[in-house]
């Protein structure tokens, strides 16, 4: 999938991967995608949580050897 920008939150616990997603999606205009990987197990239901709550798109999730991919879509 192609994204605007790449957000590396590997290593990083709750809160700490949100707050850098919300960070970088209020840089970006409309429409852009945000790709963020993790490696916190939360992050999943965290951001669901968090699209829903912000009005942006979570495009998609995987998970991978323990890394989580998140494809989010500024509203």
């Amino acid at each position: 999938m192609n994204f605007d920008k790449d957000l590396d939150a590997r290593g990083l616990n709750c809160p700490l991967p949100i707050l850098r997603a919300k960070k970088a999606l209020n840089e970006m205009q409309t429409g852009q995608v945000l790709r963020l990987v993790a490696t916190d197990p939360g992050s999943v239901k965290d951001f669901q949580a968090f699209c829903k709550q912000t009005g942006n798109e979570l495009l998609s999730h995987a998970e991978s050897e323990k890394e989580y991919t998140f494809f989010m879509k500024r509203k």
